[in-house]
């Protein structure tokens, strides 16, 4: 850790006082610097690669780690969900999280007057066109939400199964 930092600051402060301050080696700096990097340095680098590009096909974004971790397992590679995760976190990667729709049509904190249910659940009128029913559902749009509601006379003079 202290050795990436004085790379990381060499342009800043002169790598002797940086070794002296952080009580280093200049040799052993030095010695790092020409060390290839380790197999496990190496496998990370290739495992998140590959992180990266299952992130990237796999439905706009928003696999996480555990669907990447099984992924990378269903694909050959021996990993822990927990290494995808540092993985993910060391290069930056994270799961768009989608909202759970929710329709708010109801506000009960209002201070109008409540309809009456003049229906009281009785689907059997005693004549024609005295039960109406309704229905409204929601359409999404690239302009926002359109919504769009439909109603019935009940001519027959009942409703069975949701029809008149």
């Amino acid at each position: 850790m202290r050795y990436h930092f004085i790379e990381d600051h060499r342009s800043v402060w002169p790598t002797a006082v940086q070794c002296e301050v952080l009580q280093v080696a200049r040799s052993g700096y030095y010695a790092w610097r020409k060390r290839p990097p380790s197999r496990w340095a190496q496998r990370r680098v290739e495992l998140t690669d590959r992180i990266q590009a299952i992130h990237a096909q796999k439905h706009q974004n928003v696999y996480g780690a555990p669907r990447i971790h099984k992924e990378l397992v269903a694909q050959g590679h021996v990993c822990s969900r927990k290494t995808v995760a540092k993985c993910m976190k060391a290069a930056g990667i994270q799961a768009k999280t989608v909202k759970k729709f929710r329709v708010l049509t109801t506000d009960s904190n209002h201070s109008h007057p409540v309809a009456q249910n003049l229906v009281n659940r009785n689907f059997t009128p005693a004549e024609k066109n005295q039960t109406w029913t309704a229905d409204i559902t929601y359409i999404p749009t690239d302009e926002g939400w359109l919504y769009l509601a439909g109603s019935r006379i009940c001519s027959r003079g009942r409703l069975s199964a949701g029809r008149c």
